[in-house]
């Protein structure tokens, strides 16, 4: 696609949303139990009871892809988006949102009748717990022509023929690098996303995600990269949260552990949008895939010191002076 005489550098599809912020404190009675990236790992509120809460913070244009593309933009990619909004305040709002950051929003589909996706996030602590409402958008591949790289991610429950219809069209335009983020919806169809894997050239996922697509528990990492691998992607991404990240590319296995936050997160939403897209940019900018990574690390930090998946996100000077003032151990090494 060129927009005026330009190609398009990052074009990103999936949903996106309005996030509404509910900040509990301590006075909310609020309990969290369990250990971290658990299945048992809960809060827990008085039911039936009036619960105070500290402030709540609205932010429209947000989801998977639209932290991608917004990510993009603000490293210096020609970025668009593709994706669905209700004819409502909410889906005008997040149209002039993306603007603001310099995506074009040519691509994104006003449905009549139809609700913009609105999520509700209970934030306790450094942490959140997201209430999703999707709406059932009509979806469909608008002609995007050949972008230099396209960046796939969470869509809504429904979406079958429309993974087949971006299936053919991936499988079709070669040329196109292919980057694959799948949200919560993709990783439950596991294996049935085949063709997807298969034409990825690089893939992002954390540990619990590879675990539910391979149908697998426990695994080390090594095996389980192995194992996502064989799926297709040429290059597999596996983060691992406060732990660090992995990276195969059939060859070498690099892990990288966490830039060093300057002072305790702030709220943790968007950390693993940062790191997927950044390091995409910075490979569509031609830095290698240890480089990468540690441009993908460095936004992940910055976003967790502010509310939300884009408030922190970093401009290609300010990022690149991150990795100049890095530790000395602050590289991707082979393990």
């Amino acid at each position: 696609m060129e927009k005026g005489n330009t190609r398009i550098d990052f074009l990103a599809i999936g949903d996106t949303a309005t996030d509404v912020f509910i900040r509990l404190e301590d006075d909310s009675g609020a309990i969290v139990s369990g250990a971290p990236d658990t299945a048992e790992y809960r809060i827990s509120l008085p039911f039936a009871a009036k619960i105070p809460y500290q402030s709540d913070t609205t932010i429209a244009g947000v989801g998977n892809a639209p932290n991608a593309a917004v990510a993009a933009s603000i490293l210096g990619l020609n970025t668009a988006l593709v994706a669905h909004v209700g004819d409502d305040r909410a889906g005008n709002e997040t149209i002039e949102v993306l603007k603001e950051h310099g995506v074009d929003t040519n691509f994104i589909a006003k449905e009549l009748g139809k609700k913009t996706n609105y999520s509700y996030i209970l934030w306790y602590k450094e942490d959140r717990t997201i209430l999703r409402q999707h709406e059932n958008f009509s979806y469909g591949l608008p002609d995007i022509g050949s972008p230099s790289w396209v960046y796939f991610s969470a869509v809504g429950a429904g979406a079958t023929k429309f993974y087949e219809e971006f299936a053919d069209y991936i499988e079709k335009n070669t040329e196109v690098n292919f980057a694959f983020q799948p949200g919560g919806n993709e990783v439950g169809l596991g294996k049935k996303l085949s063709r997807l894997y298969k034409r990825a050239d690089i893939f992002f996922c954390n540990v619990e995600e590879a675990e539910k697509i391979l149908e697998l528990e426990n695994v080390e990492i090594k095996n389980l990269l192995e194992e996502m691998k064989k799926l297709g992607p040429k290059i597999v991404v596996i983060t691992d949260g406060p732990k660090g990240a992995y990276a195969y590319d059939g060859s070498d296995i690099l892990f990288i552990k966490p830039y060093p936050d300057p002072k305790p997160p702030y709220e943790r939403t968007g950390a693993g949008d940062a790191f997927s897209s950044t390091t995409t940019v910075a490979l569509a900018l031609g830095k290698s895939l240890s480089e990468a990574l540690q441009w993908g690390g460095i936004n992940s930090m910055s976003v967790v010191q502010e509310i939300g998946a884009q408030r922190g996100l970093l401009t290609r000077e300010k990022l690149e002076e991150y990795l100049k003032n890095a530790p000395a151990d602050y590289k991707s090494k082979k393990i």
